[in-house]
């Protein structure tokens, strides 16, 4: 499993036609193949940046929908809210942990030695 990660800048006078149209082309992303949720969040001290978390089966899948004909309508009814281009990387990972006893779902599946 990983995870996409896209930093979206978007005009500040439209981050509400911003959010409405993500909405509208959400079920582009949801269908495509090795989809397996997203995130959706809005900065706290940066409004008008967004962070897009999608997690995908695998790299391909990602790379399987960025080729697609759905990301194609996905970006072209977003990128007029982008005053720059979105910054993308992917990260490999599992669940975040608690600490908790038996929590096996720090970094690499280990459990870290408790500090």
């Amino acid at each position: 499993m990983i995870y996409e990660i896209a930093l979206l800048p978007v005009h500040k006078e439209h981050i509400e036609n911003f959010k409405h149209a993500f909405a509208e082309v959400t079920p582009l992303l949801r269908r495509a193949k090795g989809y397996g949720g997203h995130m959706l969040a809005q900065g706290i001290e940066t409004p008008e940046r967004f962070n897009l978390i999608v997690r995908w089966q695998s790299l391909e899948d990602h790379k399987g929908f960025e080729a697609s004909e759905d990301h194609q309508v996905f970006m072209a009814r977003l990128e007029q809210y982008f005053p720059e281009e979105p910054t993308v990387y992917h990260i490999e990972g599992a669940a975040f942990t608690t600490g908790e006893d038996g929590d096996r779902h720090s970094f690499f599946d280990r459990t870290l030695p408790a500090s």
